[in-house]
């Protein structure tokens, strides 16, 4: 299997660097004050993942930063503070400000920045959603729909996603838990590039458990490659 791993809601420098040594693809980080999992919840975290030069090594680890409805001089600020490799939109951002965002970004200040539209599912009719950002991001991650932004540890059905038509890769999120090895071994989209791990693999909000990842990932047998 050959799968994209992130893992989100993180802000603790530890253990990034303990989820890091497992092999994941791509560290998340929220940057939104109502999340319990925000980083700015955890005084002086600008340096909150090691250098990748130095403390990470020859980690090839990407940084997403995950905004909701924020403005665009504050997620430009982000990404450069925190050198974010990607930035994941779960709000209702335009596909204007997506665009300017990247003209800002991708050329001078972060040559190469990638965007995720996260799209809220909980039926068929909501796939359609994607459309509005078919030409102005490089990913979308399905999601669970619920009453917050994410991080519910709730799943949908995700035979839904057999509705989905477009070509653009998604990360198949919401609720993905320890006991979902095999489910996961089990779906097959063809631009289902990888998983979303958040709320399920924790101890407490922010703090992943290490063991439960281990033990997780050695049971899905994923052959790690960075998009």
């Amino acid at each position: 299997m050959n799968r994209i791993v992130k893992v989100c809601g993180m802000r603790h420098a530890e253990n990034i660097r303990q989820v890091v040594e497992l092999g994941v693809d791509w560290i998340g980080m929220i940057f939104w004050d109502k999340s319990p999992r925000s980083v700015t919840m955890v005084p002086g975290n600008a340096g909150i993942i090691p250098d990748r030069r130095s403390d990470l090594g020859d980690s090839k680890v990407k940084r997403v930063g995950v905004f909701v409805d924020e403005t665009a001089q504050n997620i430009i600020t982000r990404v450069v503070n925190y050198k974010l490799d990607l930035v994941q939109l779960h709000g209702h951002e335009t596909p204007t400000l997506i665009r300017n965002l990247r003209n800002t970004l991708a050329y001078d200040i972060r040559p190469g920045i990638k965007f995720i539209k996260a799209i809220s599912v909980s039926s068929s009719d909501d796939i359609a959603a994607y459309k509005e950002y078919a030409d102005c991001v490089d990913y979308l991650l399905f999601d669970t729909r619920c009453p917050s932004v994410g991080g519910s540890g709730r799943q949908f059905n995700w035979s839904i996603l057999d509705s989905y038509d477009g070509d653009l890769p998604f990360l198949l999120s919401g609720g993905i838990g320890p006991d979902d090895a095999a489910r996961i071994k089990d779906f097959h989209h063809p631009k289902c590039i990888g998983i979303d791990l958040n709320s399920r693999f924790e101890t407490e909000p922010g703090m992943k458990d290490i063991g439960a990842l281990r033990k997780f990932l050695s049971e899905l047998n994923i052959k790690k490659e960075t998009i």
